[in-house]
This record gives C-alpha cells, sequence and structure tokens, in this order.
C-alpha cells in the first residue's frame, strides 16, 4: 500500500491509545535584545510575546489526536495555572482528560525557552520536588490499569520524573497485558521486565543502554545494527527504533535486517518534540494495524513535517497526508514555493535565494551553497530549466536533466527548498517570493547580474560569494570528453 493508503487505514480505524506519563506545559517567550543588564554582562530580552502549549506526554497525547487516533491521558498535573492550562489545552485538541489528575500537593512542570529572533537565550524550569502523594500514585496506577483495558495500545512516555517510579513501573507490569505497548524512556532498562512491542530510544537513551558512544554522522547507524541484539536484550523489547536526529532512525527486530529512515534536514531552532511526533505517529499507525516497517516510515514523514514549524512541534493527519502525496520530485512548484515561502517570513527568518544550472554539481557549487546558507535562515535554490540551459549553454547541455538536478541539490543538507523556472533569468520568481538576500558566486558583480534590479525593488540586497577557481561544469566536462582522445590506441585493460 502507499502512505496515502496506510494514512486511510488509521483515518479509518481512529484507534484508542491511552498515553500514561509525564505531563508538562512549554513556554515560548520571545523578544527584542538592544542591551546588557547592568548587573553582568547579560543579553536582556524584551518579551513582546508569550506562547505555552502542552510538552512532554502531553504534547504526544497532543499528536495522536492530530493524527486521528482517540487518546486517553493519565497522569498527574498540580492544581495551578499551568495545570489549568494544560488541561484545557489538551481537552480543546480533542484529549480525554478525565484521567489527568490534578493533584493540590504537586507542582505541573513548566519548560520555558526564552527566545531572541532564532536564538534560544535560557530555559527556565519549574519542576515538582520532593516525594509525590501516595494517593496521587495509586490513583494513577489505578486509571492506567482501567484505562488500558480493552485499548489499542498503551503508550508509556517517561522523562525522568520520578513519577513512574519503580512501583509503577511493577504495578502497570503487574496488569494485563495491553494489545500494543510502546515505551518511549530516558531509562529504558527500568521497563524490560514489561517487554514492550515497541522501544524508541533517541541516540543518547541508546548509548546509556549500550555504554558506549554511538559515534558521529553516518557512524551511528552503523553502530545501532551492530548493536542490534544488545539494544534488544537491554530493553526487553520486541522491536526498537533508534531515532537520531538528522540522521533518521533505525529499525530494530530480531530476525530481519536493520532498516533505515531518512530524515529531510531543515533549521529547527526553535523546533521542540519531534521526537514526541514520532513516538506518536509510529503508535497510531501500529495501533491501527500497520506493519511497524510502514509505522516507522509515516513517522519519519511526521517528524518531516513537525520540524518545519516553529515551537512545539504538532502534526496533523492532513498535514501529514500533504505531504505523503507530493510529488517524488523534490522541487515544489512556484505556488508551493510561494506558500512556503510565507510561512517562514510570518515566523521572522530571513529567505536566501539563488539560481543556476548547476549541471554537474562540483565544489565550487557546494561551496557556494554552503555561503549562501549562512546568510539566512532559509535557502532557496531555482534551477534553470532543460531549455533554459540549452538556450544559455549549448544544444549539448544539459547532461543532467532538471528533475535530477534538483534532487541532488535537495539531498545538501544547507539547501532547503528547490524549484525550476523555464525563463532564462528567475526575475519572475523574485519578484513573487521577495528574498531578503540573492546571492551569486565570485564569478559575478552586481552590475553584472540582470537580477538585480528586481531584488532591490523588492526590498532586497545582493550578495557576491567566494569564487572557487578551477572549477566549473564546462571545464569538467571538458576534461571528460578529452578522455577518450587521449586514450585512444591504449591496449583495452
Amino acid at each position: 500500500m502507499s502512505a496515502l493508503d496506510d494514512l486511510g487505514v488509521i483515518r479509518a480505524r481512529a484507534p484508542r491509545v491511552v498515553v500514561i506519563g509525564d505531563y508538562l506545559l512549554d513556554g515560548w517567550w520571545s523578544g527584542d535584545i538592544s542591551r546588557l543588564a547592568r548587573e553582568a554582562p547579560a543579553p536582556v530580552v524584551d518579551v513582546v510575546e508569550r506562547v505555552h502549549a502542552p510538552g512532554g506526554a502531553a504534547n504526544t497525547a497532543m499528536n495522536l489526536a492530530a493524527l486521528g487516533a482517540r487518546v486517553e491521558a493519565v497522569g498527574v498535573v498540580g492544581e495551578d495555572e499551568a495545570g489549568r492550562s494544560l488541561r484545557a489545552a489538551l481537552s480543546e485538541a480533542g484529549v480525554d482528560i478525565t484521567r489527568l489528575r490534578p493533584v493540590a500537593e504537586t507542582r505541573t512542570t513548566t519548560k520555558v525557552r526564552v527566545m531572541s529572533g532564532d536564538q534560544l537565550m535560557l530555559r527556565i524550569d519549574e519542576t515538582h520536588e520532593g516525594g509525590w502523594p501516595q494517593h496521587a500514585i495509586e490513583g494513577l496506577v489505578a486509571d492506567a490499569l482501567a484505562a488500558t483495558d480493552g485499548a489499542d495500545a498503551q503508550l508509556i512516555c517517561d522523562y525522568g520524573s520520578t513519577l513512574l517510579s519503580d512501583a509503577v513501573v511493577a504495578a502497570l507490569g503487574a496488569g494485563s497485558r495491553p494489545a500494543l505497548r510502546v515505551v518511549d524512556a530516558h531509562d529504558l532498562a527500568r521497563w524490560r521486565g514489561l517487554e514492550p512491542d515497541l522501544v524508541t530510544p533517541n541516540a543518547g537513551e541508546t548509548e546509556r543502554v549500550l555504554g558506549a558512544p554511538l559515534g558521529a554522522g553516518e557512524e551511528r547507524p552503523e553502530r545501532v545494527a551492530a548493536h542490534a541484539a544488545d539494544i534488544l536484550a537491554a530493553s526487553g523489547a520486541h522491536a526498537a527504533v533508534v531515532t537520531l536526529d538528522r540522521t533518521g532512525t533505525v529499525l530494530l527486530q530480531p530476525g530481519h535486517p536493520p532498516l533505515r529512515t531518512h530524515a529531510h534536514p531543515t533549521p529547527e531552532k526553535q523546533a521542540s518534540g519531534a521526537g514526541d511526533v514520532f513516538v506518536a505517529a509510529l503508535t497510531v499507525a501500529a495501533a491501527a494495524g500497520l506493519p511497524v516497517t510502514s509505522a516507522c516510515a509515516l513517522a519519519q514523514q511526521a517528524a518531516d513535517v513537525a520540524v518545519r514549524k516553529p515551537g512545539t512541534c504538532v502534526c496533523s493527519l492532513d498535514e501529514l497526508a500533504a505531504w505523503a502525496g507530493r510529488p517524488s520530485d523534490a522541487a515544489l512548484t512556484a505556488d508551493q514555493l510561494a506558500a512556503e515561502i510565507e510561512r517562514h517570513r510570518a515566523a521572522g527568518e530571513r529567505i536566501v535565494f539563488t539560481n543556476g544550472c548547476f549541471d554537474v554539481l562540483h565544489r565550487g557549487h557546494t561551496s557556494y551553497l554552503r555561503q549562501a546558507k549562512r546568510l539566512g535562515d532559509v535557502l532557496v535554490v531555482a534551477v534553470n530549466g532543460d531549455d533554459s540551459v540549452r538556450r544559455l549553454k549549448g544544444p549539448d547541455r544539459p547532461v543532467n536533466g532538471s528533475s535530477d538536478r534538483a534532487n541532488v541539490l535537495a539531498a545538501l543538507e544547507c539547501v532547503d527548498y528547490v524549484t525550476v523556472f523555464d525563463e532564462d533569468t528567475p526575475s519572475a520568481l523574485i519578484r513573487r517570493l521577495r528574498p531578503d538576500v540573492y546571492a551569486k558566486g565570485g564569478d559575478y558583480t552586481p552590475e553584472m547580474l540582470a537580477e538585480t534590479a528586481e531584488v532591490r525593488a523588492v526590498g532586497g540586497e545582493v550578495a557576491i560569494l567566494d569564487y572557487v577557481s578551477d572549477h566549473s561544469t564546462t571545464e569538467i566536462l571538458g576534461r571528460i570528453r578529452a578522455v577518450p582522445a587521449a586514450t585512444e590506441g591504449m591496449p583495452p585493460r
């Protein structure tokens, strides 16, 4: 089945999922910095906006509801303003909060991030201190067991707050086994005795299980795969999905080779909770009866959608359907791109635009694209269409078609969006997208560019980047085409 077919199964089934765990409230305070404090060389943030959203297990519950599940929250919050705000937000999203109990002797955990632009300046945490009231623990266990009865899935979100104590773990293990048990925990070893169907450790949690570092970059999925048996044994799980942020994920199952998913990296300085999105999508898909391989693929897509939005991450079923149904070609249409750029502009992000043929990608291209990305937050690359390349470069070009060129560029971490245009210059796109910066390689000057007037007319600036000598597509193709002549008459190898 296709991803859209899988989403149709989830929509039709609407599985019932019980979320047990640490419910907290995220805060985002944003403002401008124009001075330092008198008391110390610390920046002063003049707060202009305060936004709160459910976090932790609450964010997972929000995502499950947004993805079409019938969700019941089981946990403890304080009888305070944060607790009331958290319960109201969950209820408005369609989450059943009957068993999310407010308790007078506790404090609702809050995590407030202070931002200026896209830079995180400070995080302020308020947490419950001391032991939990015995009646709260007993009520949590009773609620968890009652809610799980007949549910399609039980999802445990343990962020190490001490609420889910060893006694709670033992009590849950002594109850009847749910149809599907998923554990998302900082310390997986504590849950080993419950033999979860699925666990979702991140890189740090996996390193804790293994007692050894995973390394960096592409080394990490390889080390995860090499230690598959150790990870499954240490967690007691039937299957594990190790999430590795921008590197994607690795699915581990006994008797099966490790399976990779690949993330689509994007700037995410303001995004929080992508792991919650992933585990929510994984759970709802598995609870709907989809194979775990399909569930992993949908979960990766949901995380890719969510990290493109600022704040605490949430992905809806409709957003996931739109993402899954996008063309396989990485290039966006002008209409799609304009909509994306407006979203980034509304978030206060700086748009950088560049263009070119990019027929044979080489070091000169990658060097200047990396430089271009450093000029702002979002890099858009407009690729000349095939007819345009022929007019500019000659009848024997391009070597690679526009779809291939766009997909290669989209695979670069520094490139956020790619589009194809058929005119000889991208002037029409510049007028429509209104970039803050128009970047070109160092073999140009602003006066040489037909686009300069268009950029300045929409309030943008032209940036000329460093020139990497002896690296051009024409020069590379010349060397390639000279090879047959240079080897003529040589004996075959």
